[in-house]
């Protein structure tokens, strides 16, 4: 599959066409942002880390029974996946309150959420990707009734698969986000899993080991996400 012309440039992410209508390429770049892209830098070797990471993500979800965009790596740093009318809500789970839920709340960070909780934010960097309900994103057309109950039970499905992964790796799962599209009139996990879209913390010091090492200037981010990828066995190489 050959890369034709850019179609769209993320914050971290750059969509290519291909010669099939039907797949995309996406290029992982070194770029790192934070506070709705007001904070942009590059990070050596991100764009590899994180498509390897997701690579190996996408292929666990996908043994479970969880249909994803991914087809397959390209290369370091792309991978060609399923072009799907992507739906402009992200779908969030926690199972730890962290964030911007402690903000909202006054929760304290690390409270554990039993069981975990589900919320959808509306995708606008203008807006800051605010929260919304169901009902607001049926009204507004975003998503359907049962669209948004397929989105829903992947999530936790996700949820399930992944606790377990990271559990072994002697990590937390504190929370993620995922983001869904259609794909020939069927609901397919989108977009990327990494240490960008979710927290992983060390089970035993809650060591910080994902983007929020960058959000609140900690240093290492790399070497965080390398680490998460050694213990719950990302190949690297």
């Amino acid at each position: 599959m050959q890369k034709q012309q850019l179609l769209y440039k993320g914050k971290a992410k750059s969509v290519y066409e291909t010669e099939d209508n039907d797949f995309l390429i996406l290029h992982f770049r070194d770029d790192t942002s934070a506070l709705d892209g007001k904070r942009i830098e590059q990070l050596a070797r991100k764009g590899e880390v994180n498509n390897r990471f997701n690579t190996f993500i996408m292929q666990k979800l996908s043994d479970a029974g969880i249909e994803t965009h991914f087809e397959q790596q390209l290369s370091g740093d792309e991978v060609l996946v399923k072009r799907m009318d992507m739906l402009p809500v992200e779908c969030v789970v926690r199972n730890y309150a962290a964030g911007s839920l402690v903000r909202r709340l006054g929760l304290e960070e690390g409270q554990v959420l039993t069981p975990p909780t589900f919320e959808l934010f509306y995708k606008d960097d203008a807006l800051g990707d605010p929260m919304v309900n169901e009902s607001l994103a049926v009204t507004l057309g975003w998503a359907n009734d049962d669209q948004l109950a397929k989105m829903k039970k992947i999530s936790y499905q996700v949820n399930e698969v992944l606790k377990d992964l990271f559990d072994k790796g002697d990590l937390i799962l504190v929370d993620f986000k995922l983001e869904f599209g259609v794909f020939h009139d069927r609901i397919v996990l989108g977009d990327e899993f990494s240490p960008d879209g979710c927290r992983i913390w060390d089970k035993a010091t809650k060591k910080k080991l994902d983007k929020d090492r960058f959000r609140q200037s900690l240093g290492d981010v790399i070497e965080g996400y390398e680490e998460v990828a050694r213990r719950i066995g990302v190949p690297m190489d």
